[in-house]
């Protein structure tokens, strides 16, 4: 493995921790605010960061955002977000031994899976970790990122009135997120030019789904149950974004049949980790605004 993508999966590592502490103050803020109305989004924005709570959050979360995309330009993004999808089981270990959180037998089974799972992904590395695979075609990437957010807006548009109206939500901003990660790392390449990264497509689309996910995703915390807005939501996102590896960006598969399943089975016990074990959401129960508390 390069030592490029090794700095891009510690930095995938910092992103998963940081981007749950962020929704973790995010959702702290988002259940005292006025519930979100579509209808206004700027209004409804304004009156969300009027919520100390939530703009920590939106600041952490920013800082995640950072090194999420610092971690796309140096790695594949198929072993970027896996690395991110077990952030959560990490986050757990974390909550259980420096937060002194109780921890229950569900979640480490969770850790359990994860362990297992980059177990099996470090076993197929070869060939995936020697470049970021950056390259994609202009069309491939416009057909995919443009149908993985419009399946998410179909989640919001059915959600009103329903009674999973907060999951549907989750899933709708993690799908929007995942479009937006998408987007980035195709747009990745451009950052060693400065300011002309901005001017290229795929920054109006990261903006849009981006700024689109933000909004979905605080009236899901505001409606939803937590612990299943925040796994959702992870794993939709995660889910949109190690599927275009392979199909956007080229991501190598292994060649051989027993490879191939090990890959795949390592995918799918790190997502059913982060989906299984959300176990530091129990640290956003409300308390009254005011001054972040001290950890």
């Amino acid at each position: 493995m390069s030592l490029s993508v090794q700095v891009g999966l510690a930095l995938a590592v910092a992103t998963a921790v940081t981007s749950i502490v962020g929704f973790l103050y995010k959702h702290r803020g988002a259940v005292l605010a006025p519930a979100v109305d579509f209808r206004r989004p700027v209004w409804s924005s304004l009156v969300l960061f009027r919520s100390g709570w939530y703009t920590l959050g939106i600041v952490v979360a920013m800082g995640s955002w950072g090194l999420h995309v610092a971690a796309l330009s140096l790695a594949p993004i198929s072993l970027v977000q896996a690395v991110i999808a077990g952030g959560l089981v990490f986050l757990t270990v974390l909550a259980d031994r420096a937060f002194g959180l109780e921890v229950t037998r569900r979640e480490w089974i969770g850790v359990a899976l994860a362990a297992a799972g980059l177990a099996f992904l470090a076993a197929t590395l070869e060939g995936a970790g020697k470049s970021a695979h950056s390259d994609y075609d202009p069309l491939t990437i416009s057909l995919y990122v443009g149908v993985v957010a419009a399946i998410g807006l179909a989640f919001v548009a059915l959600a009103p009135g329903r009674g999973h109206a907060g999951v549907m939500l989750a899933l709708a901003s993690g799908l929007l997120w995942g479009a937006s990660d998408v987007a980035i790392k195709g747009a990745s390449d451009a950052i060693g030019d400065g300011l002309a990264v901005v001017l290229q497509p795929l920054s109006l689309v990261i903006l849009i789904a981006s700024l689109a996910g933000m909004l979905v995703s605080a009236r899901s915390l505001q409606i939803g149950p937590a612990v299943s807005v925040i796994a959702v939501t992870s794993v939709a996102a995660n889910t949109a974004t190690i599927t275009a590896g392979p199909i956007v960006f080229g991501d190598p598969l292994p060649s051989d049949a027993l490879g191939l399943a090990a890959r795949m089975l390592a995918f799918a016990l790190v997502i059913c980790a982060a989906a299984l074990t959300p176990a530091p959401v129990r640290a956003a129960g409300i308390e009254p605004e005011g001054e972040p508390a001290r950890v």
